[in-house]
């Protein structure tokens, strides 16, 4: 059976190959609903499938976006992922997703592999770009979002929440309950001190804390992002000397593991130790007791991302701030702090 062509379309529809591919690609110019009509109804009759390698040799782009996180095994990047390729599908595009594991030098192999198989665009969620990888984006050209974090090397279009907000809401939130003090579960020694989110939500805790005139200092533990090593963490805080009467934790994962920590050293939450978090991951209504926690439009976020990575006017002159768009935070009370 001989392989049905845009010609063959053309022919049935009354119109030239140009209408037919204006359909198709959504432009670049107006078709009159009319016509519209006739070359849709050629392209199902005909069982027409257009070949989106030789549309993408053409055009030099592919209807792919590149999406690149730190882990999507952690439940908030998986949200992520799974909120942009949604909003990627409405726009008719696919999305290609590569892990960078914390480490530079595999975010430089998903940019350069990504960017060279010429998506329409890439999604960054970059937990520390380094000069490597900013020097990469330049030198392709590329149309590049951060989502979720603008690390200080990139001064590109970024679509973030108010984690300084939310966190300081937050703590605010557990020292109005009447607890002396909070103490924080933030990130790693690695964790950027400028640009990233976790250092953002250690600030917010800073800020409470200042404003409820309470020390800081020995209050501050380091714990990685995941929920295994923050129930080790937890256990260590929870077991000391000095048990904390409330904790606020950088992300849910880590929130949730420090309740994994204080259900086996036999300690009540909320009654004898609150908790509160930071993502408002779904388990996080699920957790024992259900968490407190700070929530974004995550589907709200993604779609913003994709709309300017696909967006011809993305490279726009204008201050970093201007460049900025910031979704606000939203404190979700449950159990967890003693809320009922």
């Amino acid at each position: 059976m001989a392989k049905v062509t845009r010609d063959d379309v053309a022919r049935l529809a009354g119109t030239s190959t140009a209408v037919v591919s204006y359909v198709i690609n959504n432009g670049p110019r107006p078709v009159a609903p009319a016509t519209r009509e006739r070359v849709l109804a050629a392209i199902k009759e005909l069982g027409y499938r257009p070949d989106r390698v030789a549309q993408a040799m053409a055009s030099r782009r592919t209807d792919l976006i590149g999406l690149i996180v730190p882990d999507a095994r952690q439940p908030f990047f998986a949200e992520m992922a799974h909120a942009v390729e949604q909003a990627a599908s409405e726009r008719g595009k696919m999305v290609l997703v590569g892990n960078s594991d914390y480490i530079g030098e595999r975010e430089v192999h998903y940019l350069r592999a990504f960017l060279g198989m010429r998506v329409s665009g890439l999604i960054l969620v970059s937990h520390a770009l380094n000069d490597l990888a900013a020097a990469e984006i330049d030198a392709w050209d590329a149309r590049v979002v951060l989502l979720h974090e603008r690390p200080e090397a990139m001064d590109d279009v970024a679509v973030v929440m108010d984690d300084l907000g939310g966190a300081q809401t937050a703590v605010s939130h557990l020292l109005e309950h009447g607890y002396d003090y909070v103490a924080c579960v933030g990130g790693t020694a690695q964790t950027p001190a400028v640009g990233d989110p976790v250092s953002d939500h250690v600030e917010g805790w800073r800020r409470a804390m200042a404003e409820a005139g309470i020390s800081t200092e020995g209050r501050l533990f380091e714990a990685p992002y995941n929920r295994y090593d923050a129930y080790q963490v937890g256990l260590e805080i929870l077991s000391g000397p000095r048990r904390p009467p409330a904790i606020f934790c950088s992300t849910d994962d880590q929130a949730i593991g420090v309740l994994r920590a204080a259900r086996e050293l036999r300690i009540d939450v909320p009654g004898e130790l609150a908790v509160a978090g930071f993502d408002d991951i779904k388990e996080a209504a699920l957790a024992d007791p259900p968490l407190t926690t700070v929530a974004s439009d995550r589907s709200a976020m993604a779609r913003a991302a994709v709309d300017l990575v696909l967006d011809d006017g993305l490279r726009v002159a204008g201050s970093r701030k201007e460049r900025l768009k910031v979704f606000p935070s939203k404190l979700v009370r449950r159990r967890s702090c003693g809320c009922e």
